[in-house]
């Protein structure tokens, strides 16, 4: 019996051993999260884009800025340049948008690229969006362009990874210059048509720049193919800007964890040496334990008598035959139930408490007035007959009902 206990043991050995071989030898799955976090190499990160703007179009000019845009331009008066933001939504809070638009209208520019924005920012820059879809799991084939008389050029930039795109559906044509467009088929299946997906509004001194195209910040778009000119024809509308913050707070991932989780789970080779000591633990506690543990007497609860109670002397009660004192009873519980379910003390103006009774209980006005009607005509008699008590239960009964089934 030993040997076999044994060799089981060694079977299982082998068999945990093998499947850690296979998962450690497995090609890493890619991560498709959608985080725009500039440090972030996986595809939606925007890692790519941010090298582009610190080392190949503005030098040194770039800055990370990591606390919310309300703490970073009330910290100084002397912050100038452009602010950029990139995420898959972007939504500031009332005040935080009303700083942003004053510090903008002063001469500086504010860029953002989202697939959303809020109603607020919507209506003060005059513009709508709406969501092209190609269908259910089913890849757009979008074509995105570059708009400028400059470039004199027709080329189109190529990307079908995800089955919708937004765009502008409603522009202030007077002052909204256009800046970029997409080409997408057309959702009847007859065609195609084009879109606006950038452009560049004059505000106060300043001016805004939006795109409803966030994904052409990030690697996986910049990588493909020669997508990267769509996104440096794009960031050329900084111009030539002293300073450029880009904005690191509002990001759908995280750009730094504090978990120390995160060094073992996010490394292959220590994830597996975590994981082969948790699985080496596991067999000691059950070996280990199985030689130790010792049977635990089983001690039964004491039993709750206080239904058992209750019925011996309601029975004695009904057998006596007093139906007063059993409606006395029923009556001051009752009372007591209103005073700590809803908190309501005694009867000072008996419409005020009728109607505060009413509205807490869900019952209407005439069947609260009724129930209590009778249990001041049953305190008053000197008998009670088994047809009044039933009549005054099931009035009670109907009145909790209410609440419950709320």
């Amino acid at each position: 019996m030993r040997k076999k206990g044994i060799s089981y043991i060694v079977t299982a050995l082998i068999l945990i051993v093998g499947l850690l071989i296979l998962q450690y030898s497995k090609p890493r799955t890619i991560n498709w999260f959608e985080s725009y976090v500039s440090t972030h190499k996986i595809p939606y990160g925007t890692f790519v884009a941010n090298e582009l703007l610190e080392n190949r179009l503005y030098d040194e000019k770039v800055r990370q800025i990591y606390v919310p845009p309300f703490e970073f331009l009330s910290g100084s008066d002397s912050i100038k340049g452009i602010y950029a933001f990139v995420n898959n939504r972007v939504d500031f809070e009332e005040a935080e948008l009303n700083q942003l638009l004053e510090w903008t209208a002063e001469g500086n520019t504010l860029f953002i690229a989202s697939e959303g924005f809020e109603e607020t920012f919507r209506d003060t820059l005059g513009f709508e969006i709406r969501t092209r879809y190609a269908g259910f799991e089913v890849s757009q084939n979008q074509e995105h362009q570059l708009v400028n008389p400059y470039l004199k050029s027709d080329r189109r930039y190529t990307y079908n990874k995800e089955s919708l795109i937004t765009v502008f559906e409603e522009l202030d044509t007077i002052n909204a210059s256009v800046l970029a467009t997409v080409k997408v088929p057309n959702q009847e299946g007859d065609g195609s048509v084009q879109d606006v997906t950038a452009i560049k509004s004059p505000f106060g001194k300043g001016e805004i720049i939006l795109s409803t195209f966030p994904k052409a910040f990030t690697n996986y778009f910049v990588l493909e193919n020669d997508n990267r000119d769509y996104t440096a024809g794009i960031l050329s509308y900084f111009g030539r800007s002293e300073n450029i913050y880009m904005d690191n707070y509002y990001k759908s991932g995280k750009s730094f964890y504090t978990s120390p989780m995160y060094i073992f789970l996010n490394t292959k080779e220590l994830k597996w040496a975590y994981y082969m000591v948790l699985i080496g633990g596991l067999i000691y506690i059950v070996f280990e334990g199985k030689r130790k543990q010792r049977p635990i007497p089983v001690v039964k609860p004491l039993q709750n008598q206080t239904l058992a109670f209750t019925r011996t002397i309601s029975d004695m009660y009904f057998e006596k035959g007093d139906g007063k004192s059993i409606a006395e009873h029923k009556i001051n519980y009752f009372l007591n139930y209103i005073k700590t379910r809803y908190y309501i003390g005694n009867i000072t103006n008996e419409d005020y408490f009728y109607s505060n009774v009413s509205a807490r209980s869900g019952n209407s006005l005439e069947e609260t007035k009724i129930l209590f009607k009778l249990m001041d005509e049953l305190r008053s008699q000197d008998q009670v007959s088994e047809d009044q008590l039933k009549r005054l239960n099931n009035l009670i009964q109907k009145f909790k009902s209410q609440r419950n089934g709320k």
